[in-house]
């Protein structure tokens, strides 16, 4: 593998977030309890080069480091005990601890995915034999008492819609269908040169935004649809869902997906798993299909998805900030949720959007915030009631029409701009019956949704957090005729959409679990919201409401 034309910093983690090895590797079992798994296969001879970390930015923290100058990896909470399913953070310590190697934990992971995704149809692409290579890589360096970075040897996949170098990126479009990148998207380049090691790409819709007329899952013309692994006949959600089914079943440790209207929210949310959408222009996005620029800049960012809330706080500030090629990606600190204290915060919550019809809230879903609510009265200043519904829904309905307002012509410019002749029909449909607004529409829509925006500012600042629900309900069956009354598809707003709202304001949130259907099988998980660049405040309540819940839990498949 070449290395990288251009060089990118590797943020990493604050030095009181580090871990000093020491802390960790008195309680820890043995490497074969851990695998539960024959001897590793010999792996591919060969090594290959990790991109490699450029200078951080100005007035970026001092990092605690290994023997070889790589950060090591925090402390973990996490009571997992088998390889594939305990957080990443707990994973890369024990490999630091020399109980797994980088080459035992990627053929677990490995066989997890042989075992699975032909039901799941999550991972549509792999890089099997390169894995292995890297690993051996660096099993060797940790020989030597040299680490990559805190996610040395950590395995993970990436959301086809990324880049990734030497191995087929399609962004699910026919026009991509063999594209292999010359480099890694920022992120992963950031991800690799921190020691993570890609196993392969999971599935998303068309450009993570046009999936299939009728089918509610991840999916698309080039590889089909992906299948939830709490049930197999219901949608892992969209668009990062091969992404969050693959993270919830065990087959990686975790992956990165983006997130325009709830693209990392809701599949962690139907696949019971964490994940984040950190402030807007907090990550860059370069490298991604549909990357910045333009009216909807604002609206995409690139977050972790993961089993625990832990590995959030871990892969985010490694992928954050500047990467002077995105031009809006701002530079600003990252606060550590290990420093947050809870009994001073003031939460909101709300359990209903004003949604009617199939898109009404459902009770399991209420009774879960309801539920998250009640946790956290016990350990904050005060909980209240409380959401603005009004500006919410007039940030909706401008948030609508900013979306249409165009006639979808940014989606057929990406189709032009990867030569895509026969685009998601789904799409195609809306775009053949779209109007496109005027300029004066447009701009008073963009007005209003700033208005809207600001509105949201001033009421928050009577909280620190607001819970609210992901979804009307759990994971639904993949196969159905599409809501006449779901928002936005008669030309009006049924409820504020409980995640593209915060695209709109750019603010961070972390979902978990912290519920489940009536019958037990579905995971419910809620939305931890706070205002901008606040995420340390996001993944403290996130971290307390999942040891209350337990968050993620085993699925069937």
């Amino acid at each position: 593998m070449k290395e990288m034309d251009t060089m990118h910093d590797a943020r990493a983690v604050d030095a009181a977030d580090v871990a000093k090895l020491t802390d960790v590797a008195p309680a820890l079992p043995s490497r074969r309890s851990l695998l539960g798994l024959k001897p590793a296969l010999t792996v591919a001879a060969g090594s290959a080069a990790l991109a490699a970390c450029g200078p951080q930015p100005a007035g970026a923290p001092k990092l605690e480091t290994g023997r070889s100058g790589a950060a090591a990896p925090a402390a973990s909470s996490d009571a997992s005990d088998e390889l594939i399913y305990m957080s990443a953070t707990k994973l890369a310590g024990l490999i630091r601890a020399g109980k797994v190697t980088a080459s035992e934990a990627v053929e677990a992971y490995i066989a997890r995915q042989l075992a699975v995704n032909d039901r799941l149809n999550a991972v549509v692409m792999n890089c099997y034999e390169r894995a292995r290579a890297e690993a051996k890589a660096l099993d060797a360096r940790a020989a030597r008492g040299e680490w990559a970075g805190p996610l040395h040897g950590v395995p993970m996949t990436i959301k086809d819609s990324l880049d990734t170098e030497g191995v087929i990126s399609t962004g699910a479009t026919y026009g991509r269908q063999q594209y292999v990148p010359g480099q890694d998207a920022t992120v992963v380049a950031r991800l690799r040169a921190a020691g993570a090691i890609l196993l392969g790409k999971t599935n998303t819709p068309e450009f993570t935004l046009g999936g299939l007329a009728g089918i509610s899952t991840a999916s698309n013309l080039l590889y089909g649809s992906s299948h939830n692994p709490y049930d197999l006949t219901r949608s892992t959600s969209g668009s990062s869902g091969g992404a969050g089914a693959i993270v919830a079943a065990g087959g990686a440790a975790f992956d990165i997906g983006s997130d325009w209207g709830g693209s990392i929210r809701g599949p962690s949310h139907n696949n019971g798993i964490a994940g984040i959408k950190p402030t807007s222009v907090r990550v860059p996005r370069t490298g991604h299909i549909v990357d910045y620029g333009g009216i909807f800049d604002l609206w995409q960012q690139l977050g972790p998805m993961t089993r625990r809330v832990e590995d959030l706080a871990l892969i985010t500030p490694i992928i954050a900030g500047p990467d002077f090629h995105d031009v809006s990606c701002a530079p600003v600190p990252w606060a550590d949720p290990a420093k947050v204290e809870l009994k001073p915060l003031k939460v909101a919550y709300c359990i209903d959007n004003g949604a009617v019809g199939r898109s009404a809230t459902d009770e399991d879903t209420r009774k879960t915030v309801r539920q998250a609510a009640q946790w956290l009265q016990a350990a904050v200043a005060e909980v209240r009631e409380d959401v603005p519904q009004a500006t919410l829904m007039k940030l909706a309905e401008a948030r609508r029409r900013l979306t249409t307002g165009d006639g979808w012509a940014f989606y057929q410019r990406l189709a032009d701009k990867w030569d895509t002749h026969n685009i998601s029909p789904s799409r195609k449909a809306a775009m053949d019956k779209a109007k496109p607004a005027s300029s004066a529409e447009l701009i008073e829509a963009w007005q209003q949704h700033d208005e809207a925006k600001s509105e949201m500012l001033d009421w928050m600042q009577g909280y620190d957090v607001f819970l609210c629900p992901v979804a009307g309900q759990p994971a639904q069956p993949i196969d159905q005729e599409a809501d006449p009354m779901a928002a936005g598809s008669s030309g009006a707003v049924n409820g504020w959409p409980y995640t593209g709202a915060f695209n709109s304001t750019g603010w961070p949130v972390v979902v978990v679990r912290c519920g489940s259907s009536a019958d037990g099988k579905l995971p419910i998980g809620v939305q931890v919201i706070a205002a901008p660049w606040r995420e340390d405040l996001c993944l403290a309540v996130a971290a307390y409401l999942e040891s209350k819940s337990g968050g993620w839990r085993k699925p069937p498949i």
